[in-house]
């Protein structure tokens, strides 16, 4: 089959869960027919929601538009720590959670806002001397990470059921939400983790503006190019394509 070469732009593409971002893109480059297909920043496995998938020479833009910030709906349920700080990680440790009031689960998530440092996780796709670092930690290795700085804008506290809460959160490229949410169960004092994700928004772009991939994989090609979106739309002039 020749591969196609007419399709230019950024497609929104609302990931489901159970795949990585990689076998997104994959599955773009199958519809398409096409090679040069990427993507704006990684979503793991479990998560879902929105990605902006490269096509052609779109690709170009993917440092500018990785650097964007982002909003995300999740769920952190407390009283049980894993390695990775989600669902999908191996259970540490378990400790029974405090009485808590929605209050005092507010007063420790407005600790949170603003500018501040990470420590990434030891399951991240970080590289130390070229090895990355979810390798190490299969291992049952762990090493130092230097934290990065992020920003955390707004965080939202949408449902408080105990142990579940769940949140909104606005933030900066390199923010893991996995990690905020280990450490707002730290800060309360009984451990926890991320048990769902989906991210609602990449700076003006909404979860409502996307294509669900497998309604994407069904598409015809003239409904696909009327849904891509050119460098001008989404950058600004010294960005274009």
């Amino acid at each position: 089959m020749a591969e196609q070469t007419d399709f230019e732009g950024v497609l929104l593409i609302d990931k489901p869960a159970g795949i990585t971002s990689h076998d997104v893109v994959d599955r773009v480059r199958r519809v398409l027919r096409m090679k040069r297909v990427g993507h704006a920043g990684t979503l793991d496995p479990m998560a879902t929601g929105l990605m902006l998938v490269l096509v052609g020479k779109a690709t170009k833009l993917s440092q500018y538009l990785m650097s964007l910030d982002k909003e995300y709906e999740g769920t952190v349920t407390l009283g049980v720590t894993t390695n990775t700080h989600d669902a999908d990680g191996e259970v540490v440790s378990t400790k029974p959670v405090p009485e808590l009031t929605e209050d005092a689960v507010l007063e420790v998530m407005d600790t949170f806002i603003g500018d501040q440092y990470q420590t990434p996780p030891m399951f991240s796709a970080i590289k130390k001397e070229g090895v990355p670092l979810y390798k190490l930690a299969r291992k049952g290795r762990e090493i130092e990470r230097e934290p990065r700085f992020i920003r955390i804008s707004e965080f939202e506290l949408l449902r408080f059921a105990p142990p579940e809460l769940d949140i909104r959160v606005r933030c900066s490229k390199g923010t893991y939400i996995r990690t905020l949410a280990h450490d707002l169960g730290e800060k309360i004092g009984c451990g926890g983790h991320l048990s769902a994700l989906r991210r609602t928004a990449i700076d003006r772009f909404s979860i409502d503006q996307a294509i669900p991939l497998d309604e994407f994989q069904e598409m015809e090609p003239a409904e696909i190019r009327k849904r891509l979106l050119s460098g001008y739309d989404v950058t600004p002039g010294s960005f274009m394509v």
